[in-house]
């Protein structure tokens, strides 16, 4: 009996890692298109995307990952904003939407701030999915 049970043991340990494996395979980092749609209902009120989309309090955010700031066609930007030479990247946007006003000193945009790597992250990937006509990539 006694040499059994290191060999039950054995076999308990190897069966809960093998069951483990596929949460394993899918990084806790992962970006949620559902959390960053999700996420976007705090941009809604100010904030357009997809096809159809149009400025409102802020500009459209079709194709904003890869434009360049104060570019949506349309919109009235503050000066700040214009002049930022910024293009929004996925590190430039991330940075900004921590507070938009740190990054953009003058920008007419008042948000209080996504701090959550994981919802920036989330966020970034919902928006990256529109192409600049609002057309799901």
């Amino acid at each position: 009996m006694r040499a059994v049970l290191p060999r039950l043991l054995a076999a308990s340990f190897l069966t809960s890692s093998l069951l483990a494996l596929p949460l394993l395979a899918h990084p806790a980092t992962a970006q949620d298109l559902e959390a960053g749609q999700r996420s976007f209902n705090k941009c809604r009120a100010c904030h357009q995307i997809g096809e159809g989309a149009r400025n409102l309090v802020g500009p459209e955010l079709n194709g904003v990952i890869g434009r360049h700031s104060g570019a949506a066609e349309g919109y009235s930007y503050s000066n700040a904003n214009k002049n930022s030479g910024l293009t929004w990247d996925e590190a430039t946007f991330a940075d900004y939407i921590k507070d938009p006003k740190a990054k953009i000193p003058g920008t007419k945009m008042i948000f209080a701030g996504i701090r959550s790597e994981k919802e920036i992250q989330d966020l970034i990937a919902f928006l990256k999915q529109f192409d600049k006509d609002g057309k799901k990539l």
